[in-house]
């Protein structure tokens, strides 16, 4: 997949490289994208162009909309990576500018799809839309391209479920813990992804240590508080472990929320380390326990349940 920034694109694309495209977000690249993607690669190969996907770096309301802090399944890298793994040929990546977001749906169609990407077959999710407002319905979208020779097509909504699979909704399910669920419609584990930071090495006096995640990118959610059963990546290494996210009500009365990893099987110092959550399954809510006896005993519990949950 190559990647091309619009700001690079100054005079008008040679026969031999227009396209076949979507445009949109696509936070999660999750299984409604990934049906669209399908589509999409049908239809360039039935047109004999490159498939074509038009992105951005920042989420379009972070601009448009004062205040707003994105909450995000994807960090940037991890959007172009899952992206690269779909069989694309282009993927067109551009910051969310000001100028852009002015362009209503007729510009923005022959302005910069049409005449500065080349993009002679576009292909819109079934329940997508853009330019200014988006006040505009398909058979706009339709007749904007007819005027400038792209033809413009309505995908097919993802068939045999029951939810709307999308951006939002999965985030909602990462709220809720229902981790599951929002795996399967992501198509792969969700993860997180930080530098292990100092403790207060609490988890050693009842023999289980964790490691202190800072994740590395603060737009993306953090999920509903609670133990969780995931697999823990350091560098090369795979292992099996419970991650904590909460407060820690036991030890510490109105602490900062956070995201605590104790590795199964594991001995040595990750201090200053890269580490990778990917989740796996939402065990059990967070809870407040009478002493640190109480809140051990738990634990065993918890650490029997991940095996359960990493060996299915």
């Amino acid at each position: 997949m190559r990647i091309r920034p619009f700001k690079t694109l100054a005079s008008p694309p040679k026969t031999e490289e227009l396209c076949a495209a979507t445009i949109g977000f696509f936070d999660g690249v999750h299984k409604g994208h990934r049906f669209l993607i399908e589509q999409l690669k049908e239809l360039a190969a039935d047109e004999g162009l490159p498939a074509a996907v038009i992105t951005f770096r920042q989420h379009p309301q972070s601009l448009v909309q004062a205040g707003y802090k994105p909450a995000l399944l994807n960090t940037p890298d991890e959007k172009l990576s899952l992206l690269s793994g779909l069989g694309i040929d282009i993927c067109y990546l551009s910051d969310f500018t000001k100028e852009l977001s002015q362009l209503g749906a007729q510009e923005f169609i022959s302005g910069v799809l049409c005449r500065k990407l080349g993009v002679r077959q576009l292909l819109i999710g079934y329940d997508h839309r853009f330019g200014k407002n988006r006040a505009e319905s398909f058979a706009h979208y339709v007749a904007y391209g007819r005027d400038c020779g792209l033809k413009v097509v309505q995908a097919k909504e993802l068939p045999g479920f029951a939810e709307h699979v999308g951006s939002t909704f999965i985030r909602n399910l990462l709220a809720e813990g229902r981790m599951e669920e929002a795996n399967r419609l992501l198509t792969y584990n969700y993860s997180l992804e930080g530098g292990v930071a100092e403790g207060n090495k609490l988890g050693r006096e009842i023999g289980f240590p964790t490691a202190n995640l800072d994740i590395n990118d603060k737009n993306k959610i953090i999920p509903k508080d609670g133990v969780y059963a995931a697999w823990v990546h350091a560098g090369t290494e795979k292992y099996k472990g419970m991650v904590y996210i909460g407060k820690r009500p036991t030890v510490l009365a109105g602490g900062e929320r956070r995201i605590e990893a104790h590795i199964l099987d594991f001995s040595g110092d990750l201090y200053g380390k890269m580490l990778r959550l990917e989740f796996v399954n939402f065990l059990r809510e967070d809870q407040t326990f009478k002493d640190l006896s109480g809140l051990k005993k738990q634990l065993c519990i918890d650490m029997g349940n991940t095996m359960h949950a990493l060996m299915r």
